[in-house]
């Protein structure tokens, strides 16, 4: 596996960005690719260490060792075979996941020695789609059952893709324009471009899938006519409530959810690459930018405030500022290490001499003029819960742009109500193994377990559509005829065996 003692003799040669003064001033993606001849050297330190603990590390259950070997021995087509076995969007993963995977690394034990996972499975996407090895998989045969997946964000599209592998027929809802959730209208284009997530949505309309983008469930097609039309229907509509500031003030003009800004920025990216007009109904042109979180919601919102030509943007987080290395005593090896990152868009607002981020800052009020706000009051915050202000540290910050970049609590909650599923105590869709209280319906995504990272999202479509599948497996065992939708199979290869991890269909 690898080169034998290679991880002694090559260097790790980690992801390279692009300069961030240069990148400050567009949006395409910041991140370069390393020469096929780099990669390769990069995959020769994977060394054959026993237990691969990547694999514990990686939601998904990636062959991570396999194919960083193939990129090695410079098969790179066998490598994406192996790749998509597991993932079936490596290019989302490759961008947007911090990869737990090199976290868990066994030259992790020496921090910042990790193989470089996360750029060598974007690689081998990226030149499979150059080469023409990524083709649609239309199911051979259909089944006459029919499936209604709602949301399509990583999760959604995960699932309708299993799904119709498996020779169902599969329709796809979406509320907004266009489909992606999230990665398409929350992610920014310099993170990920959106032709790269309209290509796999592309490939979905290909293979089958119905893909119904500005049609929102419960509203435009009732609860009641998407459980008579579909035999079993997937709730993954994403965690979409914000965690919101209960402070004085809150009520001010220029203080906004984090989503409702960036929606309207990567809304106006679109515009603007296809010669239509469109105004944001946010902007942060000219203005002092307070972005309250710390994680990658609110470095996004730096990256765009910045690109926009803000006069000043402050990040503030709540929690004391972690460890410059991992903390042992907290989350030792193979677990994902509490340490400071300094986030791509805080590279580039230091850069431009715009950007600072203060921790343990607790905001106690905003104040401001004629309805709209000016200022944002704030103390040093107790180092644990509940956070308190401590008494003689206050302060005032000028605000006229306050972006609330805290999370999200859960799904929203219409849907779920209308259908009639239990909720958890957070409440989320309550659904264990993936099946929710009602008969026929089932979560996936941020919609069962909570706000969480793409890689989980992509692996709980997955699992679920395993269990949707053999509900309807077990439909055909009783006699039950699907709804009907039945249209003649499908040209398509065979494509590989199922892969032992039970995936429906791998593609090659």
């Amino acid at each position: 596996m690898g080169e034998l003692g290679g991880f002694l003799k090559i260097e790790r040669a980690g992801v390279v960005y692009r300069d961030p003064e240069e990148r400050a001033h567009d949006y395409r993606e910041f991140v370069e690719r390393r020469s096929d001849g780099e990669l390769a050297e990069q995959g020769a330190r994977c060394m054959e260490c026993g237990i691969p603990f990547c694999h514990n590390g990686c939601p998904l259950g990636n062959l991570i060792p396999d194919w960083n070997d193939l990129v090695y021995r410079d098969r790179w087509h066998d490598a994406i075979r192996q790749l998509h076995a597991t993932n079936n969007f490596p290019e989302f993963t490759g961008r947007l996941c911090p990869a737990p995977c090199e976290a868990a690394c066994v030259l992790e034990i020496r921090e910042g020695d990790a193989v470089t996972i996360k750029q060598i499975e974007n690689a081998i996407i990226d030149r499979a789609f150059e080469e023409d090895w990524v083709a649609p998989l239309p199911p051979r045969a259909e089944t006459g059952y029919t499936v209604a997946v709602v949301g399509s964000g990583p999760a959604g599209m995960a699932a309708a893709q299993q799904l119709r592998r498996a020779g169902h027929a599969v329709t796809l809802f979406e509320r907004d324009e266009a489909a992606g959730g999230l990665v398409r209208f929350g992610v920014p284009d310099f993170k990920i471009e959106k032709w790269v997530v309209q290509r796999r949505v592309d490939q979905l309309a290909e293979e089958g899938v119905h893909v119904r983008c500005g049609v929102e469930v419960g509203v435009d097609v009732s609860v009641e006519e998407l459980r008579e039309r579909h035999d079993a229907i997937v709730l993954a509509t994403g965690s979409r409530v914000p965690r919101d500031l209960p402070v004085p003030g809150r009520e001010l003009g220029g203080v906004h959810f984090a989503m409702d800004y960036l929606y309207g920025r990567n809304r106006w990216v679109a515009a603007s690459q296809n010669g239509a007009g469109f105004e944001a109904p946010i902007s942060a042109a000219g203005k002092h930018v307070i972005v309250i979180g710390g994680g990658d919601t609110g470095a996004d919102c730096v990256g765009n405030s910045l690109r926009e030509g803000a006069a000043s943007i402050t990040q503030l987080e709540l929690l004391p500022e972690p460890p410059s290395r991992r903390p042992d005593d907290r989350t030792p090896w193979p677990l994902w290490p509490q340490k400071f990152r300094l986030s791509y868009a805080m590279e580039e607002a230091r850069t431009a001499a715009i950007g600072e981020q203060d921790f343990q800052v607790a905001t106690t009020h905003l104040s401001g003029h004629d309805g709209r706000v000016s200022a944002l009051h704030y103390a040093q915050a107790e180092p644990a819960p509940p956070f308190k202000p401590v008494a003689g540290t206050e302060g005032e910050l000028k605000a006229d742009l306050v972006l609330l970049a805290m999370g999200f609590l859960h799904p929203e909650q219409e849907l779920i109500d209308g259908l009639g599923c239990q909720k958890d105590p957070r409440g989320n869709v309550k659904a264990g193994a993936y099946a929710t209280s009602v008969e026929g319906v089932f979560a996936a995504g941020d919609a069962r377990r909570g706000q969480s990272l793409v890689v989980w999202a992509i692996n709980e479509g997955r699992q679920c559509a395993r269990m949707v599948d053999r509900h309807l497996s077990e439909l055909a065992r009783r006699g039950m005829v699907g709804s009907g939708n039945l249209a003649p199979a499908d040209e398509g290869p065979e494509g590989p065996p199922r892969h032992p991890t039970g995936a429906l269909t791998a593609q090659p």
